[in-house]
Formats: structure tokens, C-alpha cells, sequence
């Protein structure tokens, strides 16, 4: 058309200047530029023919429209806006037009100006312009045209002569492309410059390609993450030209330059940084791209050749050889295949191409040597692209695969790979969530990606040369202090280094940084996998550590790090094991100088020595002869050392701040002889008794002096603030310990002193006038208001004692009320002023003091109750502090007499304290372990007796016991990756020291529900408040489940809403014993109404037991159970097996019953009817509970059903003998061996182990809802009722698995319908007096319904049951229905209620066939279908995959859809006939599950249009 237009305008007139001249007069526009760039280069092509007219106007004509018309256009476009190379507007779009046609005629003119001149004068001015510009973040105009320009007429330019000018353009666009700062460059100006610019310039000739490629391979310039993307779109625009080819002449400027990228080491750095570091998908596409076509020359030129070594040892970054050319090939294209598979990003995918990188090792070792023949980096790319994706099961694959590497070969070393453990691979391993269980695993077990970690850094180790394992380790281990790791990576990096063989690799400096891992990375962590930390690291330097190379003051200093009372526990293994390496190298340690070589003074032995002496005095007395030698050498001086306390906490001689800190300290030592005292046996007369008293008077004495209106001193009130904490001390004594009361402290001094103490005293800051240094050392310490705090804070704690001693504000008489109120209030302001650390003595006093006002003062109480809340809420991130806090909380506010008082005058007090149970409840979902707390406590309290007025008051709060029952949240992933981690080191048992030291806290929420279960389990059905309690709790539990049920939360396998189902009728079964029959016919209708509903399998497991165990004990109730098979058709098709399971276990329900015969008759003539049923599931069951119930009447004999032997021996004997291998057959027998079927026993399998543990994880339910039977016996805080049945009794239910075969909703599973084809003859089996084929057959009822409709309909099936979004089910819903597909096969069927799904399906669910078919069900339901006929589509890229526009697709199609992440499932790939994918020519190598499914809807319908059309003709 160009070349028409051209003509056109020559026809009018020869004379160049006319032409030329008019179309550069008039406005400026981008047609009529590019119309004058067609003209010039019309006559350039007329010129070099020899054809063109005017031979000396026409150099002159193109001189004048360069110089008066484009240039001018140019300068005027610089101020212009560039625009974004993303999404320019219509303004910019139109510039670049301009630019680019002006550029292409100002090269025109160029070659027609007849001379060099005028290209190197517009290069010149365009270079000026560009080099004015800078490497800006942005092209401005005039950059943007200076590139044009220079693009234009650069290949104009002479390469010899020009050369200087060339030279100095190719740096200033390199340096443009590259960017001049760190950030690198902006991506649009990198690529203009490298689409045009450099380009052109290699067609300049050698100098100006080596400037471009020595500016490249610069060092430095692929180092920088930045600018690796824009060098590796220059090397990918210039491949040509930097890449030798066949027949180089084709190359000239490569030949002069004599450039050839392969041998180049920094060039695949380069290819290396883009295939394994950069996060753009379109680098990692031209990096791919560098290296195939490398290797497509390589192979094509047939001659040897080597990269120049690179930076450190080891092979060649790339080489070819002509007599290896198969084998590089395999290599190269299998390489290729890895790294643009895993773009992909979809496990099932990316697998089946993972064994070809082991081939790669293969090829990469030799054979001959054992020598690297391909540097191990190329495999390193591959697996840090695999650690870098987004699919965290494609991180944990590449991980998995690199740590088995050594397990079945045996490496050469490579500092790469040592270099590539420490960082990517570490980096790698701090995601928690690799760690997780396999499926199948079961709690507890060791997380396999653990354990191959352990293997791995073993043997890696054990491979290395002695000389490298040292740094190796210590890098390794510096590692693990260079970030804040997750409990769990931790916790097996640590478990991983502590089973290295022993070996000398670590000096001062590895013990430095295992003592920062210690100190610094597990400081936030779970106390059992900090503890469990901490005793593998202190196995690891026993095992790594040179005793030679490191002092016992190293040691020690690095022992205190380890915390005793969370790993080194005195008597543990791992004590006994350190005590022997200590012995054992004790002569071999380095003589350590003044200070340690870590730079703690050589006190810090000392200091370590002093706690271990602390600890053996703290741990009980067993035979142990140092702990009897340290007990007996303490208890002889125990005179001289209290006398020494005594008179330092008395004469006046605590006089500055840091004399405070030795108070504290000798108050620590005086309780510790007292409680040693007490260990050995406390006799009157004790030396220590003689103490305590003169220091309680003492103390009073120093509180009571008075200032007299002096200003205090600072001795003054560091002598008071030491007597106050001395006087708590001995208080806090007294209280833990009664024995130490003698009779005459009933009435003595300190009583009377606390009484009329008054309350929230500070201490005034003292006078500083002539003490010296008193702000140094308040500040070295922490100030005077902790000092203040503490004193108030031990106020409290002498007040606790008189309120737990003494009656002394108990409001006998109407005048004393005041002083409890005025203390009460006293205790709120308390709460206001002391930090959060020191307000336990004051909620020890409130305890005491809200029963004895809650009547009076309930306003002040309710206030109590909130400032105590606000508080424990403020410290519920606060780990050290807060338990202790919250324990003393859940004892004032839910004491037994304050529940008991606001119950009785249900105030507001008693709704305030329910809302507190809620907030709890509610903050147990954030912080495991606070619901613990609280209903052991209640139940506790009331458990004691199990008293009648006890369980009144449990009575009035029985919502707590209720909220018990059913509670348990659903844990985040990585909540429940901890819980296993604790459950696996916990199994360890004594194997692991934190096991042994610290003590197991039972927060995990299972002991909520074990608490509420054992308290239900002590109560007496007999006793009437008893009674009574157990059955408000089962009304409630009841009306919960049909709550639940009216829920229109989403209902799943294993949410919330099944779990809550499943635990409320485990309470239920739980309290069953201890029913009436008044009680039952109250509940009866309702436990049978809940079988209509549309449960969970694990839910219909208990309630068809619980229906069993009621009608066996009460057969009263029978004939309401026969009227539940007489509810209309609607209600029973999705509820009928629950009650035909029930009647399975007929034999157990009549053994007590002696006439048997009529309830026999009557169950036969149900269970005959619906065998006649058309659903497939309902005729299970009933000829499962046809069977059971014939066996009986069978060994009964009963004369009045010999009339049916013939008929029913018939049905059972032809589906037993049923021909063919169809899925009928397979679910016939497993339905038979299913374990409520054959192995359960409701009587005898009643016991918690069943209801808890066995039949949760038999019918499929996640490992959190199973409860262990240890579990019950360990939490100890409610006793075991011996009366009830713990465990398992006689039957083998306990060994069975869990089968495939999982009792389903019929309602929930409409496609049920499609196995009916294949049931056909089964059914005439079953029912030989009616042999009629049934009129229910999914195809006649697809058609007949689109006949009603008056629309066509087609023969695909889409499947969509792995989709997940309710958006793209509806609008996949939308797209069936339109084209006419014959049904949409969905995992749920419940989401066609969502409220998107209906936005976007627009009712259309109402006009297409739906088919609900679970993912668990899709391998049988494909089967069947391919029976018959049906070819199985699957939308899916793999290596096999046919090309959507080159398949044809048959009639009788099924297109399966994956998942909107996973895509479809390897076990269902297998199912496929034929695998399709979208042809794509983008980057993004997916499409919307919902747009893909509509292409290829539209396809098949497209197709089969044109059959029609076809066979109309």
C-alpha cells in the first residue's frame, strides 16, 4: 500500500523538490510524516536502481528536507512527554508515531544526500542531545527522539572513519540502557535502546560492538540484581550479532570484532543470574533463550569449544565438544525442558519432568574421574528457581530433591554447592510450612522433610574435605543467627547439627555463634521447642567443638546461655552426658587468660557455678552424695549466714540504690535456707526462727519511724523500702507455709501494723543535697519508680496475708463495710498505678474481698471485674507474665462464692461475669491454652464434692460447660504444624531433656473438652441436681446442633461447622447412661429429627448409634423409629441410610426383647420396599440391613417368613454372584466390609477410646477431632471416674484403617444417577418379581428436560468439581447453559446459593442439569463414564498435550476442569484419554480455569455445529 501511495505522488510530478516541498508544508501529523518517509525511501530505491531523475536535485531536495523541515520537527517534538511504554495515551502514541517515521526519512535523506557528512553532523546533534539527557528514570523527549535519530542514521555511518563517534554513541546508550544508578534503568528506556538503537549499531561495524560488549561484560555489571534484566535484553538483542553463525560473512561486524559470547564467563554469569535470580518472567525467558541458541550454534558450526575460566576452580561454565555432541544435546535440551516447565508453576506438571534432573547429574559427573564435566551451577539455577516459586508445593519438591541428592550418588565437592547450602537453601528452610506431615502421617510423627535435612547434612559433611568442613559449619551455623527463624526450622537445623559424628571443627568463634543462635533467634519461640532447641545445640557442641581451641570459661559462658529450668535440668540424660564431656576433656581445655576470649570477665564461671549450687539445692533430696554434701555444708553455716542477712537488713546499712539489688538478693538466699530447712524437717528453736522474728520486728520498726518534717534521705528510704520487701518475704513465708506460725504471731505486731497500714504509700523521692552519685546509680538501675513500685507492690503482699490469715474486714456489722470498700477502691488504684508485672498480690486481695461486697457494692465489684479484664487482655501478648497473672484473674472473678452470689441475685455482676466467660473464650482462638484455664478451674471448684449446691451453681453456668464441649478451633496451617512439632517431641519422652524439665502445661485445646468430659463423667445420674445439670446441658447441646444445622455457613468435610456437629453428639453419647426414659421421650423426636439432616459422615455414625443404644435400652421407643421410614419421599431421600444403617444392627437392638418376631416382620416389609428404590445409595444400605436382618431370622427360624425365603435368599444370592468388575460390584463388597458394618459394636465398643479417638479417624475426620485415650489419663486436674469405661474392651475396632468407602448424604450426591446405566441389571438381580428397567436414566432425564425447555442439547459433560471459586462455577454455569452442554458436574452443590455464584451465573443453574460429584468420588465416576463412552478430556499443559485448534473432539465428550492452583490432580491425569491445551503466544503461560473451560465449550460446540451442517448438506 506504501509503495502504491509513493507512486501515486511520483505520477503527479518527477521533480523531486515539488513532491518533497509539499508534503512538508501544512500541519504536522504522523500520516503525513510517515507518507514523506514512503516517498524517500521510494526514491532511495529508484536511485540505487539507477533509475531516478535529477541525479543532482535529488541530494540536494533530501539535504533541504533534513535540514529545514525534519530536524526543525524533531527539536520541536524534545518537550514533548515520552509517555509509558506500559500504557501510553493517545497523545504520546501519536508522538511516537512522528518520531519514528521522521527517523526512518531523516535515514533516507541520509543515504540520498550523496555524502557522509550530513548522517555524522545528525548524529553528532542527537548524540549532544542524548548525552544532555543523562540516564534519566524516565526518557524525556529529547532522549526519546536522540535515540530515534541515532537509530536512523547510525547505519549511515562510516564504520572506519566514524569510528570515534560510534565509540562515544554505543557508551552513551549502554549507559542509558544500564542505568547510571543502583536502581538500574527505567524498562522503557532499556527497551527503545536495546529494540533499536543497539541494534542498528551492530550493523556499524566491529568498534562500536566492542564498545557495547565490554560495557556488558564489565565486572560488576551482572553482580547488580537491577541491571541484570536490561543486560540480558541487550545480549538477547545482539545474539545475532554476538553469537558466531555458519558461514560468517553473513556477521561482518562480529568477524571484525572477533566476538563470540561462549567464551565468555561473565556472559553466562549473565544467562545464570536471569535463569535462577530474576524475578521477571520475560528475563527468565531471555536467558532461556541466550542459552538454546548458544547451543543451537554451538552445534551447528561442529567445532570445538570452551568458556575462559571464570572466578574460582572447577570446569568451564560452557563447552562444547564435536565427539560429545549427543550427549551435550541431551544435557542442553533436557535442561531447556526443566527450566521452562517449571514457568509453569504447577506441581503435577513440573513432577513428571523431575527425573530428567537427575539425569543431569548423571551427565554432569564423570565416570572415568569422578571430576564435574558441567559446572554444578547450571543445577543450582534449577533448584533455586524451584525455591523461589510461589507454589509452596514446588518449593518444598525442589527442597526435597536437593537435600536426597547425596543419598544415592556420591558428588565431587564444589564451593558452589557448599555456597548454595548456605544461602538459598537455608533461605529456603526457614518456611515452616515445608515441614509439615505427608499425607497418611499420623500426629506426631517426624516431619520428613526434617529427617531428610538430618540425612543430608551428615553425609554432606562427612563428604567434605577436613580442610573445608570447619568454615563450612561455621558459615552455617553464622547463618542461622543472620535472621529471626520460625520455632520449627529452628528447632530441626538445631536436631540436624546435633546428630553430626563428633568431630574438632568449631573454635571460639562457632561457640560464639551457637550462643547467638541461643540467645538471639529463639527468644519468642514456644517453650517446648525453645527448650527442645536448646538441648540439640548444646548436643551439637559437645559433638563439633575442639576443647583445645576454647577455654572452660568459654564453656561456661556459653552453659549460660543454655536455660536450665527449659533444657539443662539437672538429672536429665543430656546433664549426665554434658557432666562426662566435661570430665573427660577437663585436662585438654585452653588455658583461658584474665578475661574470656568472648568478653565476659571470669566471673562468669563463678556466676554459672553459683546457679548450678542454687539448683541443687532447689531439686528434691534423692541419693545423690553432691547434693548431700552441699546440703550438709549449707545447713552448718545456716546461723552465720541469717545472723550476716539479719544485721545487713537491719543496721542501717542499705544505704544507696545498689544496695536495694543485694536486699533482694539476700532475701532470695534466706527463703531458699528455709525451704531447705523445711526439706530436712523444721524443729522448734531453728536458728533460722530466730531470725525471722527480729527481722519482722525490726522491720515494722523502720516503717512506723517518721521523717518528724525533714526531707527524707536516700538511706532513709532505702532502709524502708528494704524493711517493706523484708516484711513481704516473711509474709509471703508465712502464707506458703503454715507450720512456721507460731502461736504467738495470732495476735502479735505485724497484724496490727498491716491492718492500719495505709494502703498505695509511695516513697518521696529523696533529698540529693550530699549524696553523692545518687542519679548514676538510680539510673544504672531502673529508676526510682520502680523502686516505688516494688514498695507498693509488697504492700499488697503483706495485705494478702492478713486477708487469708485474719477476718479483720469481714463486714460482720454494717459499720466494717466501709473499711472493705475503702480497700477494695484502694485495690483499683493499685491496678492503676503498679506495672503490669506486679499487680498479682492485688488480685489475690480482691479474691478475698468481692464475696464479701458483691451484694452490697455491686457497682464497685463490676468495676473490679473490668480494670482486672483491661489488664489481662494488655498482657496477652506478654509471654513471662501473663499465665500467672491470668490464673489469679479466673480465681477472683469466677470464685465458687461470687458465682454462687450472682447467681442468686442475678445483678448485673452476673452478666458482667458471662461476658467475661465469652471474651476468654473468644481470646482462646488467638492464645491457645486460656479456655484451659478457666474451665478446670470451674470444674475443680465445682467437682470437689459434687455437692447439691456445687452443681446449682454449675447450673446457672452451665453455657460455660456447654462452650467446653464444642470448643476447638480450626488451626491455621501453621498452628497446626506447631501442634505436630510439640506432639513429635513430646513423643520423644526422656529421649529429649525439655521433655523431663519442662512441665507439660496441657494448653492444647483438646484438654478443654477431655476437662468437660471427665467433670460430666464424676456426675451421679441418680442425684437430682445431678440429673438435672446433665440434662439442661443435652436440651442445650441439642437446640446447638440444630443451630448449626439452620447455619447458612458453608458446610464442609472438617469446618467448623462439622466439627462443632461432631463434638456435640460425642457429649451426647458421653451423657447417654445416664438418661431416663422421661427424659428421652422429651428428646426423642429431636435426635431423630436430626437424622433427616444432611450430616457428615462421622455425624451419622453417632447418631445412628446413639438411635441403636436408645432403642436396645428402650425398645419403648420402636415404634416412633418405624414412623420415620413413613416421611414423604423429599424428606427421606436424603436421610433414608442413616435409618437403614440402624436397622443393620437389628440383632443388638432385640436382645433384650423376647418376642422378636413382629418387630422382625415389621423391619423385613420396610426394608423390601426400599430395595426397591431407584437411588443407588439407598438400595446399599437396605440390602446391607436386608442381610443382617435375615441372618436373624434365619438362626430364629421363624415359620411366618419361609414365604419370602425363596424371593430375598434369591436377591442376596444374585448380588453377591453379580458379573463384571463395574463399580457396582466394588461398592457392594466395600459397603459390606465397611467397619459399622462387621468389626463396630455399639455395646461393646462403648467407650471414650470409640467415641473420641477410633471412629473419628475411621470415618475420616482431620487429625485434630482425634483424641487420644493417654490424653484423659494425663490430665490429672479432675480425677478418673472408676466407674466409667475408659478404654477399649473386646473387639479389634482399634486395628482397623479407615477404607474407602465413606458413608454419604444421597442428597448431596445427585450424580449418584449416572452409575444408573451400569446398575440396570443389578436392579432386575435384586428384584426379580418386578423386572422392569428403570425409567430414571440420567441421558433420558437430560433430554427430556431440554425438550421442555425447547432447546437443543449437546452430549458434553463438564466437570468442575476441583474448582473451588464460587465466581468461576458460576460462570462456568452461565457458558454450559448457553451452549447447550447436557450437565455441569460440581463438588458442591450448596454454592449455587452464593451469592456470587448467582452475580455471575444469572440463574442459569436453574435452565442446565447440575451434578454434584465430590473430588473423592471423580476416579469412579470418570470410570463409569468411560464405560459408557465417553472420551475424557482433560484441559491441562504437558509434554503430551494436543493442540486445542488441531483436535477434533467426539460426540460423547467429558471435559475435565482443574483446580483454580493445582490444576487436575496427577491420580486424575491418569484417568484422561487425550490431554488439550490453549495455544498461547504471552508470557503468562495460564488462563482463568472459567475462560479456559469456555474455549474449549466453544470449541466442541463449534465442531459439532459444523457435523451438523455437514451432514444436513
Amino acid at each position: 500500500m506504501e509503495w502504491v501511495l509513493a507512486d501515486a505522488l511520483l505520477s503527479q510530478s518527477r521533480d523531486p523538490r515539488v513532491l518533497l516541498g509539499a508534503l512538508c508544508r501544512g500541519e504536522v501529523s504522523a500520516e503525513r510524516v510517515e507518507t514523506l518517509c514512503f516517498l524517500l525511501q521510494r526514491l532511495e530505491d529508484e536511485e540505487a536502481r539507477g533509475g531516478g531523475g535529477g541525479a543532482g536535485a535529488l541530494p540536494e531536495a533530501a539535504r533541504e528536507v533534513a535540514a529545514g523541515y525534519l530536524v526543525p520537527l524533531l527539536r520541536g517534538l524534545r518537550g514533548g512527554p515520552a509517555g509509558g511504554a506500559d500504557d501510553p495515551g493517545p497523545a504520546a502514541r501519536q508522538r511516537r508515531r512522528v518520531l519514528r517515521a521522521a527517523g526512518a526519512a531523516l535515514r533516507s535523506c541520509a543515504r540520498l544526500a550523496g555524502g557522509p557528512q550530513l548522517a555524522a553532523a545528525l548524529a553528532e546533534e542527537a548524540l549532544c542531545d542524548l548525552l544532555n539527557a543523562g540516564p534519566a528514570p524516565g526518557l524525556e523527549g529529547a532522549a526519546e527522539a536522540a535515540v530515534e535519530v541515532l537509530a536512523a542514521v547510525g547505519p549511515c555511518l562510516r564504520p572506519r572513519e566514524d569510528a570515534p563517534l560510534l565509540e562515544r554513541v554505543a557508551r552513551a546508550a549502554l549507559a542509558l540502557a544500564l542505568g547510571g544508578d543502583k536502581a538500574g534503568p527505567s524498562p522503557d528506556a532499556a527497551a527503545l535502546v536495546a529494540g533499536r538503537l543497539l541494534p542498528a549499531l551492530g550493523r556499524c561495524g566491529g568498534a562500536a560492538l566492542r564498545v557495547v560488549w565490554g560495557g556488558l561484560v564489565a565486572p560488576g555489571v551482572s553482580e547488580e540484581p537491577g541491571r541484570v534484566g536490561s543486560q540480558l535484553l541487550i545480549l538477547s538483542a545482539l545474539a545475532e550479532k554476538l553469537l558466531p553463525e555458519p558461514g560468517a560473512d553473513s556477521v561482518p561486524a562480529a568477524r571484525e570484532a572477533g566476538l563470540d559470547a561462549r567464551r565468555c564467563w561473565r556472559f553466562w554469569s549473565a544467562v545464570q543470574a536471569g535463569l535462577a535470580w530474576s524475578e521477571d518472567a520475560l528475563t527468565r525467558k531471555r536467558a532461556r533463550y541466550l542459552l538454546q541458541r548458544a547451543v543451537e550454534v554451538s552445534a551447528e558450526l561442529g567445532t570445538d569449544c570452551a568458556c575462559a575460566p571464570g572466578e574460582g576452580p572447577g570446569p568451564s561454565l560452557f563447552w562444547w565438544s564435536e565427539k560429545k555432541k549427543d550427549e551435550l544435546l541431551k544435557f542442553w535440551e533436557n535442561y531447556i525442558l526443566i527450566m521452562e516447565t517449571l514457568e509453569g508453576n504447577q506441581i503435577h506438571v513440573i513432577k513428571p519432568v523431575l527425573p530428567k534432573l537427575n539425569s543431569l547429574f548423571e551427565y554432569a559427573v564423570s565416570e572415568e574421574n569422578g571430576c564435574w564435566l558441567f559446572h554444578p551451577s547450571w543445577h543450582l539455577c534449577i533448584y533455586k528457581r524451584m525455591f523461589e516459586s510461589e507454589n509452596k508445593i514446588l518449593t518444598k519438591e525442589g527442597v526435597t530433591h536437593f537435600l536426597e541428592l547425596y543419598e544415592t550418588r556420591i558428588l565431587p565437592f564444589s564451593p558452589e554447592i557448599s555456597e548454595f547450602i548456605i544461602g538459598p537453601l537455608m533461605d529456603a528452610l526457614s518456611e515452616s510450612s515445608l515441614y509439615s506431615r505427608s499425607p497418611g502421617q499420623l500426629i506426631g510423627s517426624v516431619s520428613p522433610l526434617g529427617l531428610k535435612l538430618q540425612k543430608f547434612l551428615v553425609t554432606y559433611i562427612s563428604f567434605l574435605p577436613e580442610e573445608i568442613k570447619s568454615s563450612f559449619l561455621l558459615k552455617f551455623i553464622q547463618r542461622m543467627t543472620s535472621r529471626h527463624w520460625c520455632a520449627v526450622p529452628i528447632l530441626f537445623l538445631s536436631k540436624a547439627l546435633a546428630n553430626i559424628p563428633r568431630c574438632k571443627a568449631l573454635g571460639i568463634e562457632g561457640l560464639l555463634a551457637l550462643r547467638d543462635v541461643l540467645q538471639c533467634t529463639m527468644i519468642t519461640h514456644q517453650i517446648l521447642l525453645r527448650g527442645a532447641a536448646q538441648c540439640y545445640l548444646l548436643q551439637a557442641t559437645m559433638n563439633l567443638v575442639d576443647v583445645e581451641k576454647v577455654s572452660l570459661s568459654d564453656i561456661s559462658t556459653f552453659l549460660m546461655s543454655v536455660r536450665q529450668e527449659e533444657s539443662l535440668g539437672r538429672g536429665t540424660s543430656l546433664w549426665m552426658e554434658l557432666c562426662d564431656w566435661l570430665r573427660i576433656n577437663e585436662s585438654y581445655f585452653k588455658q583461658s587468660s584474665t578475661c574470656s576470649s568472648i568478653g565476659l570477665h571470669e566471673t562468669s564461671l563463678n556466676a554459672y557455678v553459683r546457679n548450678l549450687v542454687q539448683e541443687y539445692i532447689r531439686s528434691p533430696a534423692c541419693e545423690d552424695e553432691v547434693f548431700t554434701l552441699l546440703q550438709n555444708c549449707i545447713m552448718s553455716t545456716t546461723e552465720s549466714i541469717s545472723e550476716f542477712i539479719l544485721r545487713r537488713l537491719t543496721m542501717n546499712e542499705l544505704s544507696t540504690v545498689s544496695d536495694l539489688d543485694r536486699c533482694h538478693l539476700y532475701l532470695m538466699v534466706l527463703t531458699e535456707l528455709i525451704n531447705l530447712h523445711l526439706n530436712v524437717g523444721w524443729k522448734r528453736g531453728n536458728p533460722i526462727w530466730r531470725v525471722i522474728s527480729p527481722l519482722k520486728n525490726a522491720s515494722i520498726r523502720h516503717l512506723q519511724e517518721m521523717d518528724h518534717g525533714q526531707e527524707p534521705t536516700l538511706g532513709r528510704q532505702m532502709q524502708r523500702a528494704a524493711s517493706m520487701a523484708a516484711l513481704a518475704m516473711v509474709c509471703e513465708v508465712l502464707s506458703q507455709k503454715p507450720e512456721l506460725q507460731p502461736d504467738s504471731l495470732d495476735a502479735g505486731p505485724p497484724e496490727m501494723f498491716i491492718s492500719s497500714l495505709q494502703l498505695n504509700q509511695t516513697l518521696q523521692k529523696p533529698h540529693t543535697e550530699g549524696e553523692s552519685s545518687f542519679f548514676e546509680e538510680s539510673s544504672s538501675s531502673q529508676g526510682w519508680g520502680k523502686i516505688v513500685a516494688q514498695y507498693i507492690h509488697d504492700q499488697w503482699v503483706c495485705l494478702s496475708f492478713l486477708l487469708r490469715k485474719c477476718d479483720t474486714l469481714t463486714p460482720a456489722s454494717g459499720g466494717e463495710v466501709p473499711v472493705a470498700v475503702r480497700t477494695l477502691q484502694s485495690a483499683l488504684e493499685a491496678l492503676t498505678v503498679l506495672p503490669s508485672e506486679q499487680v498479682l498480690p492485688v488480685l489475690h486481695c480482691m479474691k478475698i474481698l468481692v464475696p464479701k461486697l458483691l451484694t452490697t457494692s455491686e457497682s464497685l465489684c463490676i468495676e473490679s471485674f473490668d480494670m482486672a479484664w483491661k489488664i489481662i487482655a494488655s498482657l496477652s501478648n506478654t509471654q513471662l507474665i501473663f499465665w500467672s497473672n491470668f490464673k489469679a484473674f479466673v480465681q477472683f472473678v469466677f470464685d465458687p462464692k461470687v458465682l454462687t452470689i450472682a447467681a442468686k441475685i442475678k445483678g448485673q455482676a452476673y452478666f458482667k461475669i458471662k461476658e467475661i466467660m465469652y471474651r476468654i473464650i473468644e481470646m482462646s482462638a488467638i492464645k491457645t491454652g486460656v479456655f484451659n484455664i478457666l474451665i478446670s478451674y470451674c470444674c475443680r471448684s465445682w467437682v470437689v464434692s459434687a455437692s447439691n449446691v456445687s452443681l446449682s451453681i454449675a447450673k446457672n453456668y452451665s453455657e460455660l460447660v456447654l462452650e467446653a464441649c464444642i470448643f476447638g478451633t480450626v488451626f491455621r496451617r501453621d498452628q497446626r504444624l506447631i501442634q505436630d512439632v510439640q506432639t513429635f517431641i513430646e513423643n520423644l519422652g526422656h529421649e529429649c531433656a525439655a521433655n523431663v524439665v519442662i512441665e507439660n502445661t496441657k494448653r492444647e485445646d483438646h484438654y478443654v473438652r477431655i476437662c468437660a468430659v471427665k467433670f460430666l463423667c464424676l456426675l451421679d445420674g441418680s442425684n437430682m441436681s445431678h440429673k438435672l445439670f446433665m440434662e439442661d446441658l443435652a436440651i442445650k447441646l441439642l437446640d446447638k446442633d440444630e443451630l448449626v444445622s439452620k447455619s447458612r455457613t458453608r458446610y464442609y468435610v472438617n469446618s467448623q461447622q462439622h466439627r462443632v456437629k461432631n463434638r456435640i453428639w460425642q457429649i451426647l453419647l458421653v451423657l447417654f447412661p445416664k438418661f431416663d426414659q422421661n427424659f428421652l421421650n422429651k428428646i426423642i423426636d429431636k435426635i431423630f429429627q436430626a437424622g433427616f439432616i444432611n450430616n457428615q459422615a462421622s455425624i451419622k455414625y453417632f447418631i445412628e448409634w446413639i438411635i441403636i443404644l436408645i432403642l436396645h435400652k428402650f425398645p419403648q421407643f420402636l415404634p416412633k423409629f418405624w414412623n420415620c421410614f413413613s416421611y414423604g419421599e423429599e424428606n427421606l431421600k436424603t436421610s433414608i441410610c442413616t435409618f437403614l444403617s440402624v436397622l443393620s444392627h437389628l440383632d443388638i437392638i432385640t436382645e433384650n426383647i423376647l418376642e422378636k418376631k413382629r418387630i422382625l416382620k415389621q423391619a423385613l416389609i420396610i426394608v423390601l420396599q426400599w430395595c426397591f428404590n431407584h437411588n443407588f445409595s439407598i438400595r446399599l444400605y437396605a440390602l446391607v440391613a436386608l442381610k443382617k436382618i435375615w441372618s436373624v431370622c434365619k438362626g430364629l427360624r421363624i415359620e411366618e417368613l419361609e414365604a419370602l425365603t425363596s424371593v430375598i435368599e434369591s436377591s442376596l444370592s444374585q448380588v453377591e454372584n453379580m458379573h463384571g468388575a463395574g463399580s457396582a460390584k466394588k461398592s457392594w463388597q466395600r459397603i459390606q466390609e465397611h467397619f459399622f458394618f462387621t468389626a463396630f459394636h455399639p455395646l461393646k465398643d462403648y467407650c471414650l477410646e470409640t467415641v473420641f479417638y477410633i471412629l473419628p479417624r475411621l470415618s475420616g475426620l482431620i487429625e485434630d477431632e482425634w483424641i487420644a485415650i493417654g490424653k484423659f489419663t494425663r490430665f490429672t486436674d479432675i480425677p478418673l471416674d472408676a466407674g466409667f469405661q475408659w478404654c477399649l474392651s473386646t473387639t479389634q475396632l482399634c486395628e482397623l484403617k479407615p477404607g474407602d468407602w465413606s458413608q454419604q448424604d444421597v442428597g448431596s450426591n445427585s450424580g449418584e444417577a449416572d452409575n444408573q446405566s451400569e446398575w440396570t441389571d443389578v436392579q432386575k438381580k435384586i428384584i426379580p418379581w418386578k423386572n422392569h428397567v428403570p425409567d430414571l436414566d440420567l441421558e433420558l432425564v437430560f433430554q427430556d428436560r431440554a425438550a421442555k425447555l425447547g432447546k437443543s442439547i449437546s452430549r458434553l459433560i463438564v466437570v468442575a468439581s476441583l474448582i473451588d471459586k464460587p465466581t468461576n462455577l458460576g460462570g462456568l454455569c452461565r457458558t454450559c447453559e448457553v451452549f447447550g452442554a447436557a450437565a455441569l458436574v460440581m463438588g458442591n452443590l450448596q454454592c449455587v446459593r452464593d451469592k456470587q455464584f448467582q452475580h455471575l451465573s444469572v440463574s442459569a443453574e436453574q435452565w442446565l442439569p447440575l451434578v454434584e460429584v465430590k473430588p473423592p468420588q471423580l476416579i469412579d465416576y470418570l470410570q463409569q463414564k468411560k464405560a459408557e463412552g465417553y472420551t475424557i478430556v482433560g484441559v491441562e499443559q504437558t509434554a503430551k498435550s494436543l493442540d486445542l485448534t488441531r483436535y477434533c473432539f467426539p460426540e460423547k465428550s467429558l471435559l475435565l476442569l482443574g483446580n483454580e492452583r493445582e490444576g487436575i490432580p496427577a491420580n486424575l491425569i491418569q484417568q484422561l484419554d487425550v490431554c488439550v491445551e490453549i495455544p498461547q503466544q504471552g508470557i503468562i503461560r495460564s488462563l482463568n480455569v472459567h475462560v479456559s473451560g469456555a474455549l474449549l465449550i466453544w470449541e466442541y460446540t463449534r465442531q459439532q455445529l459444523l457435523k451438523q451442517g455437514c451432514s444436513t448438506a
